[in-house]
């Protein structure tokens, strides 16, 4: 057997062996194609023509995954692409002498086997760019653009924008490393980092968009779905440049926006669209653990919330489908019918001694308990093991109905795409961009929310579209299509609750411009780290700078051994103080002991009989905190501005708010300080400018320098404006 694929597997952050790499390959840059074979083939030669020439035969070198520089993210990998590393070799050609529009025309020989013909044409950069647009007073230095083309197309184009002295960079998305991103380099595509996110400086939520802070204020938005590179200051701190994948005609658009951080951000969401007000019930607690896998459990969970006193607002059950349909709960029995039929609630008989006998009852006793409902989601049809029984009639009907992204088959046909990343890999997916297949997709799990009663769906894992080469039912590419996936997925559930009568709350970990309208978003996965602690409110802070008004995190990490009780309490009140405030926890096997992040279960296994009443006295805090956080989410959104607001927003000009980046205001009246460093007992806070009261001991304080603020393990250094102290001291009384 030998393979080559000129586009690879279109993971964005690694080259596979038996690629074209670069894909589009250039003048001046090396050229390396590469094949692999099964174990047992001694010799591979390359066949190339070269503007039409004669074909030259080159032998090629062998090289292993490691030689190639293969990167494991996050500690993932595919178990199919490891056997098949393991089992074959790969081999490498390296090119050289490229000369700009010539067309190269090559395939691979083995003893008894060869590849099909491939062809690309040389591209080379040149000076000035005429298909970029300046929206807004222009920005770009003159004679900086250049185009890469290869005659008949554009690929990229490259500019640079001018970085006065003091000015910051913020936004960009969701962003684990820093609140001022001048001096580094970045870029959006989706992507799942699975943990140490602000050390790999990758994201699920990235945003081709940006507040430029200090002087008189601007920002831009690369107006943009495809993948677009920055520079910020990192060569030159003087240039921001900028590298973007364009139309074949190499059009691209980018706004500029004058004006205070308000204005700038306004602006933006005016083009992508802004947060839609959810109901008051989200700013409530929220508690999941993946190994909540039967009714008996979840009900236990919240039994100990109640027995307690720890107030609850929702409850997330990650492990409650049949991991086949994730329409079907586990254990349930029904009827084969045709992939495109939803079924209804009667249509299922729940064994008495099954996993979920009741989820009807469950779901109702919830809501006697004023507690909501949210069922985990992944967009995909689960292609291994071979499908069979309702999985194998689901897929049947996608694939006949038409529903699926697709991608080339070798003969040039489209065929279903096939899930390339580590989790579920060959999954089909769904193309929920398309109006009707979502609709064909959110109606099978109709009857979760309109006879059960689900209340919301976390909608996990949007990152799985690769590949610049797929095929979305409008006829448009991945790469113009797959960073827009997520925001369409949640969106899709979004409309099904609303079909049913239901608040669109969904709960989401990818997203691109554009997700601002839809629901609610968590930080993703990470370990229970302080570093991971200070990554994750770095994120909910670059998230809210564009544009994200419901964010939240695992609190104290999800992954892992368990934290700190320190982590954990320390976390805990700072969770209290970000929009949505939610505990969860990774599949641990169901051994002992459990790394369950509730309160209870961190006391046992910390031995600190401080966790259950510092946490119940920050999830109080909470409950009593709603009427403000529904309040000023409603006028937030409103303003166009964040509800979790990094300071800069107010004052963009002190240069206390970057020496304090983990600070900010949750609404207009409160400033957040959080301890995140592990044994630290006094904090450093900057209090802006007019009188305040500290929030936990009632002293008034007046603003404008920096304090130190001795803090206990159950409280945070929390300042409410003097002015609006009468009304929100309640909140705090213990």
């Amino acid at each position: 057997m030998i393979r080559h694929r000129p586009f690879g597997s279109g993971h964005p952050y690694s080259v596979d062996t038996d690629q074209r790499h670069p894909v589009d390959p250039v003048a001046g840059e090396t050229l390396n194609l590469g094949v692999r074979s099964s174990a047992g083939v001694a010799r591979v030669d390359l066949e190339l023509v070269r503007d039409g020439g004669a074909p030259a035969v080159l032998p090629l070198a062998p090289v292993t995954r490691r030689d190639r520089g293969q990167v494991v993210d996050g500690g993932h990998l595919a178990s199919a692409q490891a056997r098949l590393a393991r089992a074959s070799g790969g081999w490498n050609a390296e090119l050289d002498d490229l000369r700009v529009g010539e067309t190269l025309r090559y395939r691979f020989v083995a003893p008894d086997e060869r590849t099909r013909w491939f062809e690309t044409t040389v591209s080379g950069w040149t000076d000035g760019a005429p298909g970029l647009h300046q929206v807004g007073a222009p920005r770009v230095v003159e004679g900086s653009a250049r185009s890469l083309g290869d005659g008949s197309r554009v690929h990229r184009i490259r500019f640079a924008i001018p970085l006065a002295p003091g000015e910051r960079v913020a936004g960009f998305g969701e962003r684990y490393d820093a609140l001022n991103h001048r001096g580094t380099e970045l870029d959006s595509v989706v992507f799942e980092q699975y943990k140490s996110q602000g050390a790999e400086r990758k994201t699920y939520l990235p945003m081709p968009f940006a507040h430029v802070v200090g002087g008189s204020g601007w920002g831009f938005h690369v107006r943009t779905s495809r993948r677009v590179w920055f520079d910020v200051g990192a060569r030159d701190e003087n240039l921001l440049w900028i590298e973007a994948e364009t139309d074949a005609a190499g059009d691209l658009e980018i706004a500029f926006y004058d004006g205070s951080p308000r204005e700038v951000l306004a602006a933006f969401l005016a083009e992508v669209g802004h947060a839609e007000e959810l109901p008051s019930w989200v700013f409530r607690l929220w508690a999941s653990g993946n190994e909540w896998n039967t009714q008996a459990e979840v009900m236990r969970q919240m039994d100990a919330h109640r027995d307690h006193d720890i107030p609850v607002g929702s409850v997330v059950i990650e492990a409650w489908s049949d991991e086949s349909t994730f329409t079907t709960w586990r254990d349930a029995k029904s009827e084969i019918v045709d992939g495109a039929q939803p079924k209804r609630l009667a249509d299922f008989e729940f064994p008495e001694d099954g996993a979920w006998p009741d989820p009807k009852g469950m779901t109702d006793e919830l809501h006697r308990r004023d507690i909501r409902l949210h069922l985990w989601q992944i967009p995909l049809l689960k292609m291994r093991p071979h499908p069979a029984g309702q999985l194998k009639a689901d897929a049947e009907a996608a694939i006949r109905d038409g529903v699926l992204i697709q991608e080339p088959a070798p003969d040039g046909s489209l065929r279903p795409y096939r899930n390339r990343g580590w989790w579920f890999p060959l999954g089909l997916m769904p193309d929920l961009t398309d109006e009707r297949a979502a609709t064909w997709w959110t109606e099978k799990r109709r009857y979760l929310v309109e006879e059960i009663g689900v209340d919301g769906f976390k909608t996990d894992g949007g990152e799985h579209a690769w590949g610049r080469e797929l095929v979305y039912r409008d006829g448009r590419f991945g790469d113009e299509k797959n960073n827009t996936f997520p925001v369409h997925y949640a969106k899709a559930y979004g409309d099904l609750l609303r079909r049913n009568g239901k608040a669109p709350v969904t709960f989401s970990r990818a997203g691109f411009s554009g997700s601002q309208a839809h629901g609610a978003f968590w930080a993703g996965d990470e370990n229970s780290t302080w570093e991971a602690f200070r990554w994750s409110l770095f994120a909910g802070l670059n998230a809210a700078s564009s544009g994200i008004v419901y964010w939240g995190w695992d609190l104290a990490g999800f992954s892992g051994d368990i934290p700190t009780a320190e982590l954990y309490l320390r976390s805990t009140a700072a969770a209290a103080f970000v929009p949505i405030m939610q505990y969860h926890s990774e599949f641990n096997h169901h051994r002992t002991p459990s790394r369950d992040r509730t309160p209870w279960n961190i006391a046992e296994l910390t031995g600190d009989d401080q966790v259950i009443p510092v946490f119940r006295r920050f999830a109080k805090v909470r409950e009593k905190l709603v009427p403000y956080l529904e309040s000023e989410a409603r006028r937030a959104i409103e303003a166009r501005e964040p509800l979790m607001r990094p300071l800069y927003f107010d004052l963009p000009d002190d240069e206390a708010v970057w020496a304090h980046p983990l600070q900010w205001m949750l609404g207009d009246a409160i400033l957040v300080a959080p301890l995140v460093e592990e044994g630290a007992e006094t904090a450093s806070v900057f209090l802006p400018a007019g009188e305040w009261v500290d929030a936990f001991t009632g002293m008034h304080i007046d603003g404008g320098r920096v304090i130190e603020r001795v803090t206990p393990i159950d409280e945070l250094p929390v300042y409410v404006r003097a002015a609006d102290w009468p009304s929100l001291a309640e909140v705090f009384a213990s």
